[in-house]
């Protein structure tokens, strides 16, 4: 085990097991960029304040500067059983510089020094992530401009409830994904806070520009509490808590995909770039990439679930029972990002089978509602109009007929105000474009969805 950072008042080292079970570097290594990064603008602080001189400041981010390039080429090879990437750094660059190394972290804890690398981190993954939500929400856009005047069967308990637009139906999870992007625009604004300066807890006796250091770490402002500045894992609930229903929202619509692509039902074709075969059924075409979507949910969703119950019963300020927030975390961030951008590669492949969608149309008399809604405006209460509807589907039911095939005088018997102009109101296409309010499933309504999109993206 390389030295430690702490072990002065330490007569003998850890046990073997406790050693390897505390160790984080595994999971923490991935903030080296972060770190080297925190390490060049706290020494300049510390420079500033004349605990290093101008010489020395300019030998340790040298070293730094170097180091990052080394690291990139080959991390794992300048690693070794360091017990996190702090002490990894710190090791690595007392080597080449000799004490000058042990200087650097004078007026900083790796309590603020670790959470202060993950705020930084996970920053730039939202970056990333509200990006692949833009991405899926593009494809879904373009795929209902491409099927804007496609009918399809609106369904409520998975039967049919009403005909809507498929344009309608995508662009429904578009409205969702836009909420995600903007929850993730808040956990942004929340993670943008700087905790470097706050020490282990109570601060540091030196004196440092922490405004400066936040600015240089691309900060918009500092934490104004040391004890809840180390301790403070809000901004990681609230990112597991957008990316879990982000997710949700993922699965969802995975679970449509799985669907619809059965052949029992056949609404759609997903393309072989996103699609497995079976090991024993030659025949078989598994919408695979959507139900792993959909199962890495519960694993997004039990991250969350893991950071709530890691947090919820420490004191303050810093515990080492924190080591285990960033799996959780990192597994998140991974789940999340990938499964956004397998998504919005997914939808481009899709191909919707008209010949499957108009014969569903065809099932569970799904104008039914128009119906009653018809014989509301001709005067009849609701309640009554409902009941009216429910006998005459009972009727076409009986006879195997759809209810634009019961004759005229037939609909009269249920009720005499029932005119010619009722097989207009039954037509599914006529039925779609009645909905014209504001948010409704007509042509026109689904149009302006896109174009609001559109305008909000800047496409």
């Amino acid at each position: 085990m390389s030295a430690k950072l702490w072990g002065g008042r330490f007569q003998s080292g850890l046990d073997p097991d406790a050693a390897k079970f505390s160790i984080s570097l595994d999971f923490d290594k991935v903030l080296y960029p972060y770190d080297i990064k925190l390490n060049i603008a706290h020494s300049r602080a510390l420079q500033k304040v004349g605990v290093l001189s101008a010489e020395e400041y300019a030998l340790l981010h040298e070293g730094l500067t170097q180091l990052r390039i080394d690291m990139d080429a080959d991390l794992d090879g300048l690693l070794e059983n360091d017990e996190d990437i702090h002490s990894a750094i710190e090791r690595i660059l007392t080597e080449r510089l000799g004490d000058l190394g042990k200087k650097m972290h004078a007026g900083k804890s790796r309590n603020d020094q670790i959470i202060t690398d993950v705020r930084m981190l996970l920053k730039d993954e939202i970056v990333e992530i509200r990006g692949a939500i833009r991405d899926l929400i593009r494809s879904l856009v373009t795929s209902a401009e491409s099927h804007i005047e496609w009918l399809f069967p609106g369904l409520t308990h998975f039967q049919p409830g009403q005909p809507v637009l498929l344009s309608h139906h995508l662009m429904a999870y578009v409205d969702q994904l836009m909420r995600d992007d903007l929850r993730f625009e808040a956990v942004y604004q929340e993670t943008d806070v700087c905790p470097l300066g706050s020490g282990a807890m109570a601060g540091n006796t030196y004196g440092l520009d922490r405004d400066m250091v936040a600015a240089e770490l691309g900060f918009s402002r500092i934490t104004t509490n040391s004890m809840d500045g180390v301790s403070d894992r809000d901004f990681m609930l609230s990112f597991c808590s957008a990316a879990a229903i982000c997710s949700t929202h993922l699965s969802r619509l995975a679970e449509e995909m799985v669907l619809w692509s059965s052949p029992l039902v056949g609404f759609v074709k997903i393309g072989d770039a996103f699609t497995t075969g079976s090991s024993i059924m030659p025949q078989k075409k598994n919408p695979d990439i959507a139900e792993l979507i959909r199962g890495k949910t519960g694993r997004v969703t039990g991250n969350l679930v893991n950071l709530l119950q890691l947090i919820k019963a420490l004191p303050l300020t810093y515990n080492r029972d924190l080591q285990e927030d960033k799996p959780a975390l990192f597994d998140t961030i991974d789940t999340v990002k990938t499964s956004l951008r397998c998504f919005a590669k997914m939808i481009p492949t899709l191909t919707f089978q008209r010949d499957a969608i108009d014969r569903a149309l065809q099932t569970g008399y799904i104008t039914a509602t128009e119906l009653a809604d018809y014989l509301v405006r001709k005067g009849v209460p609701f309640r009554e109009a409902h009941e009216i509807t429910g006998k005459i589907v009972l009727h076409a039911e009986t006879h195997g007929v759809q209810l634009t095939e019961i004759g005229l005088n037939e609909l009269q018997n249920f009720h005499s105000d029932i005119s010619e102009d009722i097989y207009k109101v039954l037509s599914v296409a006529d039925s779609i474009e009645a909905k014209n309010g504001v948010g409704g499933t007509a042509t026109i309504q689904v149009q302006s969805q896109i174009k609001r999109v559109q305008e909000i993206f800047g496409w």
